[in-house]
Formats: structure tokens, sequence, C-alpha cells
């Protein structure tokens, strides 16, 4: 072998060490902006126990939702671990709290149904969210911790494929965001009273969050990231029919079925 093919190997080597370092620290940069989000969203309930936007929290759905804010933080704080154990080399630690993880979603997935269901179950008729009425803004919740889970679920399933289940859990988050997203008042100001509002409602912060992140791994990589984009533009398809659902004759019927 000649010293310029090895001069070759070597530089493709290091070049490819340093993408994947970059894809870590990507990773690991994207969890604390979700971490960070989720605290300001959030701040009346880690702060003082309140909900949005600083009203007590019903107590027939007291209980509920302290758990499902708890498990949901848990995820978050999970996801921020979980590449700096990689890059740490602690892999067995990681499998281990992977499957801590994979029984997370599943508690987040039977609690975020519930508090969706039984917050709307309590909420006056006549109220407003969005532009829908209870019984039509719970679409937004059932639909968005269904993709939840569908996400995590490609993510366990492709967990020996790195360039897979890294994006997954990570959109599988980002459907979990528009909660705390819509909480934020500078964010949700931009784009309230504009077609934005009407067309995307609650996951518009979301998307201009994961469209970042796109721009960002791209940036960081100099490389497209397929499985992530992919996925991304699921979401975002999902997210323009959640509001258009919402008010069909077929949610209403199945939202009736889930509050009997």
């Amino acid at each position: 072998m000649s010293l310029k093919t090895t001069l070759t190997i070597v530089e493709s080597q290091t070049q490819a060490h340093t993408t994947l370092n970059r894809a870590r620290l990507f990773y690991t940069g994207a969890a604390l902006i979700l971490l960070l989000l989720m605290l300001i969203g959030f701040q009346q309930f880690f702060l003082h126990g309140k909900a949005y936007p600083g009203r007590e929290i019903a107590p027939q759905i007291r209980t509920l939702i302290i758990l499902h804010g708890l498990t949901m933080s848990a995820w978050i704080f999970l996801f921020l671990i979980q590449p700096l154990l990689i890059v740490s080399r602690n892999h067995r630690i990681h499998r281990m709290l992977g499957k801590i993880g994979a029984a997370l979603a599943a508690c987040i997935f039977v609690l975020g149904l519930r508090a969706g269901i039984e917050a709307t179950r309590i909420a006056p008729p006549d109220m407003v969210i969005w532009g829908l009425t209870p019984k039509q803004f719970m679409a937004v919740p059932i639909i968005s911790i269904v993709v939840f889970v569908g996400f995590v679920a490609v993510g366990v399933w492709n967990r020996r494929r790195p360039e897979v289940h890294r994006p997954m859990l990570l959109l599988a988050t980002l459907a979990a965001m528009p909660a705390a997203i819509s909480r934020i008042e500078s964010v949700s100001a931009l784009y309230r009273g504009t077609v934005w509002e009407t067309f995307l409602g609650p996951p518009f912060g979301m998307l201009v969050v994961g469209a970042l992140f796109l721009f960002i791994k791209w940036l960081l990589t100099r490389s497209a990231d397929r499985w992530y984009a992919t996925g991304y533009a699921v979401l975002a398809l999902i997210s323009v029919l959640i509001m258009r659902i919402a008010r069909t004759d077929v949610w209403d019927q199945f939202a009736s079925f889930l509050l009997r």
C-alpha cells in the first residue's frame, strides 16, 4: 500500500470520526434546547404547581396531570443523558436506560391519553382553545401522543442502527413539545391571529424548532440526514392534518366515544 493511499484512508477515517462526534454533539445540544423550552413553557407547573397561564389545576385531574408532567420531564432528561453516555462509552448503562425509556414511553402514552380525555371532560363546553371547542381540541393531545409513541417504536425497533434510532427518538420528543412551546408567550404571540395559527395551531413553534434542528445538523455534518428529514416531513404533515381532522364529523364521533 502506497503512502498516498495510507494517508487518504487515515484522512477519511479522521473525517468520519469528526462527523460522528459532531452528530453526537448535535443530539446533546438538541436535548438541552428541548429541556430549556420545556422548563420555560411549563414554568408555572414546575415553580408553582399551576396550569397555564397561572390558574389552579382542576382537582379532578390534578394527580393525573402531575404524573403526566413528571413522566414527560423524565423522558426529556433521559433523552439528554443517553447521548452523553455514548460519548463516554458507557454503552451498557445506555442500553439499560434504553429499556427504562421504552417503559417510560408506554407510561407517557397511557397518561397522555387519559390527561387529554379527562381535561376535555371537565372543560366548559363554550371554551375556545386555538379556535377549537374542547372536544375538537382533544385531537391535538391525542394524535400528538400517538405520533410520539409511533416514533419511539420505530426508534426502539432500530436500536442497533444509530442512523435511524437517534433521529426517531428526537422526532418523538419533538412530537410531544407543542404543549410546552405553545405556552411560551413570546413565541405564540408571534403567530397568534395569523394564518399560521389557523393552519397549524399549537404545533407551529415545534415545527420551527424541528426545521432549525435539520439545518443545524446539516451545518455540523455537511450531509443530509434522510431519516430525520423524512420523519420531520411526516411530523409536519400530521401537524397540518390535526387541525383539519379536529373539525370533522368523524373526529366528533370518535371524541364522543372516548368521552363516554
